[in-house]
């Protein structure tokens, strides 16, 4: 099968919604230092369907509150503008990514899945390595592999041929996607990103979350999205073909100043996070 050419990949990545315009109305406001919690309800309060996932989430119990979040204005309050800007961008890119993705074997849900379990662990390992966005830890691990819903019918025609690549050429599932489609997962996610208009460490950090030596704006956002990968990997979250087709990098365990120990104790926090999911 010839390679796909960059106009091919861009009319795919095209192919994926625009965000929302209360998404991206919500997402200028969290960053605009002169709004207020009245500004962010009054936007969100126009779609009802996205209240009611967002309140979801901000209910979940990887935010651990004893009481139950009855509003938007409560949860703004509690949660602080960065976290509902990534809670909003979870509820939105929930629908895309919830499908079945066969090109990865991916049954439906599991992507969101294990998408949701990268977050909460990016966000967790952030907090650990005192990386001062862990909601931007969040985002990045949420959409980390936004690429393969672009890419998802044509894995499903050249499957096999990825995999024997992976196989004899000894490359990881990554490369094997450059060799025969031409592109990965991971650079057209970071098209997708681009598109959206989300900041570039967040582009950069979906773009080489499987090759973080080539960072180049916040190489510790990116490892934290590796390494959150990997942990995810590991416990059997949402794995497709690709799962345990990759390798970890470890300067990217030296970026963050984590050892095996470390990882485990950080897989044993997560476990009860996950339980919820």
């Amino acid at each position: 099968m010839p390679k796909l050419t960059l106009p091919e990949v861009i009319e795919k990545v095209n192919e994926i919604p625009a965000l929302p315009n209360v998404v991206v109305r919500v997402m200028q406001l969290t960053e605009d230092p002169e709004s207020t919690v009245k500004d962010i309800h009054n936007v969100l309060s126009q779609d009802q369907a996205m209240t009611a996932r967002v309140l979801r989430l901000a209910n979940s119990a990887f935010y651990g509150f004893a009481r139950r979040i009855g509003s938007v204005t409560e949860a703004v309050i509690l949660l602080g503008f960065k976290t509902i800007r990534s809670i909003v961008l979870a509820a939105a890119v929930s629908d895309i990514m919830n499908h079945s993705m066969k090109g990865y074997s991916l049954e439906k849900g599991d992507l969101w899945l294990h998408s949701q379990a990268v977050a909460m662990a990016a966000r967790t390992i952030s907090r650990r390595v005192k990386y001062d966005n862990p909601d931007l830890a969040f985002t990045a691990g949420l959409l980390h592999d936004i690429g393969k819903i672009a890419l998802d019918q044509s894995m499903q025609e050249v499957y096999q041929e990825v995999i024997d690549t992976v196989a004899s050429e000894n490359i990881t599932f990554s490369e094997a996607e450059d060799m025969v489609l031409g592109f990965n997962h991971s650079v057209v996610g970071g098209k997708i990103a681009a598109k959206w208009k989300l900041p570039d460490n967040l582009v950069e950090a979906i773009e080489f979350h499987h090759s973080p030596e080539n960072a180049e704006i916040d190489s510790v956002l990116v490892a934290i999205v590796h390494i959150s990968d990997a942990v995810c990997v590991s416990m059997g979250i949402g794995l497709g073909i690709d799962g345990l087709l990759y390798k970890i990098y470890p300067e990217a365990l030296e970026r963050l100043n984590l050892d095996d120990l470390k990882i485990e104790e950080i897989m044993a926090e997560l476990s009860d996070l996950f339980a919820d999911l």
